[in-house]
């Protein structure tokens, strides 16, 4: 078990199995020592775990929630990508997260924050990226959140 393994499991995570891609893309691409993780929504036993538009349908703290999750499903592309080596992130790169709101909305940034923090929490300064988080008016099957990722890990 590596340290990012333990870890997880002090925060009480166990990654679950990655989705497959729904459209015609793949849910993650390698490039050189480069890992790109598509958006991912926050998934969680094969069904949107939080729907709805965050300030209207949802609390802040539900959309940090939502964030946390889409992190979660990241974590477990992003194994995958690494030969189920999370030890070989070297850091995470830039979030770019997406959050389902009305016009109104400001508070997009606190959202993401539950991604952010996130990564901070697994794999400590590595973990601090570059980010967007910006309002939209809607996200695919309704979903609260959507967050992808770019990360740089050492070859094998």
């Amino acid at each position: 078990m590596t340290s990012i393994d333990q870890k997880l499991a002090s925060l009480s995570i166990n990654l679950p199995t990655p989705s497959q891609a729904v459209a015609n893309y793949v849910p993650y691409a390698v490039v050189e020592n480069m890992v790109v993780i598509s958006g991912q929504l926050p998934m969680k036993d094969g069904e949107v775990a939080f729907k709805g538009k965050v300030g209207q349908d949802l609390s802040l703290e539900e959309g940090q929630a939502a964030a946390r999750q889409c992190a979660i499903n990241i974590l477990a592309h992003l194994k995958v990508a690494c030969g189920g080596d999370l030890g070989r992130v070297k850091r995470c790169v830039r979030l770019g997260g997406f959050v389902n709101c009305g016009p109104d909305y400001t508070d997009q940034p606190k959202v993401i924050n539950g991604a952010s923090d996130l990564m901070v929490d697994v794999f400590g300064d590595s973990g601090r990226h570059a980010r967007a988080a910006v309002g939209v008016n809607a996200l695919p099957l309704g979903a609260a959140v959507e967050v992808e990722a770019t990360f740089l890990i050492i070859e094998p």
